[in-house]
């Protein structure tokens, strides 16, 4: 199993900056991709970006340009760099690790979330 936890959430005014952290640990061997989702009140759960093994990474619309995924493979963490954040980033930020199964990582991949870190852009 693998246990993430996300941190580097708080308040901040329109244009402002935030960087997330999320901290993986257990079995994170077998680690397909790291991504980035959130939720804003009242709405559903939606994908903010995501990195893979070799580092390729991909963004939804609204962030392009703005926001920024990383990783540090050896330290197991990974990273989203929030800037010119607007009112309509205020969301509950969420990471998750999609992980195989097995020894050589062979098995069915399954999802592990963190429990969010909430980020609030006041205008």
């Amino acid at each position: 199993q693998v246990h993430l936890v996300e941190s580097g959430g708080g308040s901040v005014q329109t244009g402002g900056s935030l960087r997330l952290s999320c901290a993986a640990s257990g079995y994170t061997y077998c680690t397909i991709t790291m991504s980035w989702y959130r939720q804003a009140p009242g709405k559903e759960r939606e994908f903010v970006s995501f990195i893979d093994r070799v580092g390729k990474s991909t963004y939804t619309d609204s962030v392009k340009g703005r926001f920024t995924i990383s990783q540090d493979s050896a330290k197991n963490m990974l990273y989203l760099q929030m800037n010119s954040l607007k009112p309509e980033d205020t969301a509950m930020y969420y990471c998750k690790a999609r992980v195989r199964s097995g020894s050589q990582c062979l098995g069915s991949a399954t999802d592990a979330w963190g429990q969010g870190t909430l980020v609030t852009v006041s205008s």
